[in-house]
């Protein structure tokens, strides 16, 4: 029985979210490290750092997503338990 993969489509929607949320982070984190150090432009700083990270953390998930698409689904279970 084979599984349906996602489509391109569901795995960039994946992606956008996920790096949403993580970008949100990566910039609160920026902003208070800058601001901290009495940086005067922390805000343009942390917005340069957390569109950057979005930018190429995507497309980066992006791939890892669809190297996941091509092993046959159970092949990782397998792998582990025949090491044993």
């Amino acid at each position: 029985m084979t599984k349906k993969q996602e489509s391109h489509t569901r795995s960039v929607l994946k992606a956008v979210t996920w790096r949403i949320i993580a970008t949100s982070t990566t910039f609160l984190l920026a902003y208070f490290v800058f601001k901290g150090a009495d940086c005067e432009d922390a805000l343009e700083k942390s917005t340069i750092v957390a569109g950057l990270e979005f930018i190429i953390k995507i497309v980066i998930y992006y791939f890892h997503e669809r190297a996941w698409q091509i092993l046959p689904r159970g092949s990782v279970r397998k792998w582990f338990s025949s090491s044993k």
